[in-house]
């Protein structure tokens, strides 16, 4: 059977700043999707993480479909209205134009969707990440589909000895999608020169070499590329389907292990370690850190399992005490150096605007 896996993400209102979504918002997007969703999903989960609602969903009309699309588009506008009678923080933050225009992309909510015919067993994890932005799962992807070191299986399974193919976006190019193809292990250090750059190369998705059928897709969209201003970290979202062909669950996850340093934390203006946490995490520490949870299923002729939280363990227990550390490491530092991010990638328009009036009194001097 050919399904489409869809996840729709958005920041559309938080309890006391940017902590987490009221259970009446999450009521209102769960029935809302329910009630309208009926005679399009095969099936969906709502969930949350940090401050953002995400709308996981099976359906059999491909991606980028607009009935899709606004149906999840109505579900946030709905669940606004609530954050706002409700005096909740940043109500409807990620609804960035004013009407739907027939697909989401574009409009802030971020969005990852693939469309495939389904594995005997199709397991697959989803990973929400918040305060910070889609390159976060540049370093996790590429060691889980790339590295020996990480994914065993590149040189035990014949099914993944000819590797994957990376589709790297450049985020920075807005009047089109500016895609590259590169093949791992073939073009590998081409792969890691791009990127590095986290910032402006992100991973759209991969594909395995042997049978061509996609393993991943990730969120790309950029906010502050479409508002023209910082109104809130990316917080992306992804799709991995996991073993046979692909990467095994725990090979795709064991590079989340490292904790690595990422763009976003507070006002998605510093530096801070990726956080695997348990499903429904809040925010707190500074606005962060920058948090990713991972709820695994599988599917049958478009049904979802129950999730499995892929970091509740005790293993990532150990893990969240070591992230602690570099996260509080870090921000000793403060504002200065690589604690904060580069006057490029600055969002918040206060120092923004601040730089560009002392500019303005520099003078030369022989």
């Amino acid at each position: 059977m050919k399904i489409t896996l869809s996840v729709l993400k958005a920041d559309i209102g938080s309890i006391g700043g940017h902590i987490t979504p009221s259970q009446a918002l999450v009521n209102e997007v769960t029935n809302f999707v329910k009630e309208n969703g009926k005679d399009t999903l095969i099936d969906f989960r709502i969930s949350y993480t940090g401050d953002d609602i995400a709308i996981l969903c099976t359906h059999e009309k491909g991606v980028s479909d607009e009935q899709i699309h606004k149906m999840a588009w109505d579900a946030f506008i709905a669940g606004t209205e609530v954050a706002k009678k409700q005096g909740l923080y940043g109500a409807g933050q990620d609804l960035l134009k004013d009407s739907f225009s027939g697909n989401i992309k574009g409009m802030g909510p971020a969005v990852a969707e693939m469309e495939f015919e389904e594995r005997p067993n199709e397991p697959f994890v989803f990973f929400a990440a918040d305060k910070t932005d889609p390159g976060a799962y540049n370093l996790p992807f590429y060691l889980g589909f790339c590295d020996p070191m990480y994914c065993a299986g590149l040189i035990l399974s014949p099914k993944m000895s000819d590797g994957f193919t990376f589709r790297i976006i450049d985020v920075e190019y807005t009047e089109k999608d500016k895609i590259i193809e590169l093949n791992a292990p073939d073009e590998l250090y081409d792969i890691a020169a791009l990127l590095r750059d986290s910032e402006r190369y992100v991973i759209e998705s991969i594909y395995s070499r042997s049978t061509g059928n996609q393993a991943a897709a990730v969120s790309t969209t950029r906010l502050h590329n479409i508002a023209g201003k910082y109104t809130g970290k990316d917080d992306p979202v992804a799709l991995v389907r996991v073993q046979g062909e692909f990467p095994a669950t725990g090979e795709v996850l064991a590079p989340f292990e490292i904790g690595h340093l990422v763009a976003g934390f507070m006002r998605g203006s510093h530096n801070g370690p990726f956080m695997p946490c348990k499903q429904n995490a809040t925010i707190s520490f500074f606005d962060g850190p920058p948090v990713v949870t991972g709820a695994a299923y599988c599917v049958n002729n478009g049904i979802l399992t129950e999730p499995a939280d892929v970091f509740d363990h005790p293993f990532w227990d150990y893990v969240r005490t070591q992230v602690s550390e570099k996260a509080s490491a870090i921000r000793r530092q403060g504002f200065s150096g690589p604690a904060m991010l580069p006057y490029s990638e600055l969002e918040y328009g206060g120092i923004v605007e601040k730089l560009e009036k002392l500019e303005k009194k520099f003078k030369l001097v022989d």
